[in-house]
């Protein structure tokens, strides 16, 4: 397939109430192995591709080695392939424009893109990321590959007490409605995991909704009921692959 036909494909992937399962990964060795097990498109995780170089999450890896890594990730599996861009590495639209541009020529053909502001405090303005979304989504145009543009928000993450979480829901409802008109592809709402709240955005989404598993979270039965058309995993593959890796050495050398 063609970059482009790797794009439509996985849109087509997104199918509310037969949810995506996405297991992040983080580099061409865990992506290659996902998809030799039959995984129908590759996801990579932020946390994970910048723990696995030595950095921490939020844009602490360098562009530069992001993008070496999805280019490899590209290049050695044929599924599509779609980059936790964080937000962007950028925070006018000029430069949400340029990152997601060569994101693209690296062969990437979908992104997440969070509305939290990258290492300062709370979320950009409404206003201001419906400028970031379209910038992106101009960007793909011009270079002619219909991106899947995954708009997150973190209200919910930024919230840690999830009690609160229903008081949120008419900030993310607004957000919803303006992301779908600036051009985003799916609305990811991590760390939402009351049902009813979760079945309330689904219900509102004219978008395919993405679901973060996490602790507390109902079970992919439960989402797709729902109507969630794509769920990931985040870190938890990777955290797993950590301890399973020390344990193993343990048993192995007898320490």
């Amino acid at each position: 397939m063609t970059q482009a036909d790797k794009a439509k494909h996985f849109a087509e992937l997104h199918e509310p109430g037969r949810p995506l399962v996405l297991y992040n990964i983080w580099d061409a060795g865990s992506a290659k192995a996902l998809a030799d097990a039959g995984a129908p498109a590759i996801a990579t995780g932020s946390w994970s591709v910048a723990d696995a170089q030595g950095f921490t999450d939020g844009e602490k890896l360098p562009l530069e080695i992001a993008m070496m890594n999805i280019s490899r990730i590209c290049k050695t599996v044929d599924v599509p392939v779609t980059l936790d861009f964080e937000g962007g590495y950028a925070v006018g639209p000029t430069g949400v424009a340029r990152n997601v541009t060569q994101a693209m020529k690296m062969g990437a053909v979908g992104i997440n893109f969070e509305d939290q502001m990258i290492g300062g405090k709370g979320l950009h303005s409404q206003e201001d990321q419906v400028k970031r979304i379209k910038a992106a989504r101009e960007a793909a145009d011009a270079f002619g590959v219909d991106l899947f543009i995954n708009a997150r928000t973190d209200l919910f993450l930024k919230e840690a007490n999830r009690e609160w979480h229903a008081g949120l829901m008419p900030q993310a409802l607004e957000r919803l409605e303006a992301y779908t008109e600036a051009g985003a592809s799916g609305y990811f709402i991590p760390a939402l995991v009351d049902p009813e709240l979760i079945g309330r955005i689904c219900e509102a989404s004219s978008l395919p909704v993405n679901v973060l598993m996490m602790p507390g979270c109902p079970s992919p039965q439960e989402l797709a009921d729902l109507g969630v058309a794509r769920i990931s995993h985040g870190p938890w593959p990777y955290r797993k692959m950590l301890e399973d890796l020390a344990v193993r050495f343990k048993q192995d050398t007898g320490s």
